[in-house]
């Protein structure tokens, strides 16, 4: 058992200093790098359009944004666009998790991907904005990357709530306040907020 423990111990000093040694964090790299490729584009498209009808309200008075709210909810393709959606939600959630896992660069370099080092080289400084964006808005893509798959796929929310909360006292309040989440309608100040960080997935698709 002492043995077993010190080998555990062991493996987890090493991912502490050195994870790049191990070939699971490898493997996690492969699959961020590939589907985060095949799905740049359906992630920009999201994010822009995303963006701009958080303050769909707003733009209502002056002008129609009902295309733009079909093209960001089921890509103008009705169910079929929706499926298409939810299965993009399921790759930026990926995306996002794995990407958290192999954001860890070790105890000796951890503070300094919290940064982005003004002045480095173009590929340095890419990869700097990308990880550091990636560990700051965390929370909110993966935020819209889980929503994104309730919009598309209900039944895999509402089946398991309710077996865990028969009554429905808590988990319809809490699949309501993820609807909200995503779209940040708690206000002026969210929406400005959630309109300049909804661009970020952009961003990192970009520079990913």
């Amino acid at each position: 058992m002492e043995i077993t423990n010190q080998m555990e111990l062991t493996a987890w000093q090493q991912w502490l200093q050195h994870p790049e040694r191990f070939w699971v964090r490898k493997a996690l790299f492969q699959i961020h790098l590939w589907v985060g490729a095949a799905v740049g584009l359906y992630v920009v498209l999201m994010s822009v359009t995303g963006s701009i009808i958080v303050f769909r309200d707003e733009l209502s008075r002056w002008f129609s944004v009902e295309w733009l709210v079909n093209l960001h909810e089921n890509l103008l393709l009705g169910e079929k666009g929706r499926l298409v959606n939810g299965i993009g939600a399921i790759c930026v959630t990926t995306v996002c998790v794995t990407g958290a896992i192999i954001w860890w660069p070790g105890l000796k370099n951890w503070r300094r991907s919290l940064k982005v080092t003004w002045g480095s080289r173009f590929a340095r400084f890419t990869w700097d904005t990308h990880s550091a964006l990636g560990f700051w808005c965390f929370l909110f893509i993966l935020m819209w990357g889980i929503s994104g798959m309730y919009f598309s796929f209900p039944q895999a929310f509402n089946i398991p709530a309710s077996w865990v909360d028969p009554a429905d006292k808590y988990a319809d309040r809490i699949l309501f306040r993820l609807s909200q989440l995503h779209f940040g309608r708690f206000g002026w100040y969210t929406e400005a907020l959630w309109a300049v960080l909804g661009l970020v997935p952009a961003f990192l698709a970009f520079t990913g």
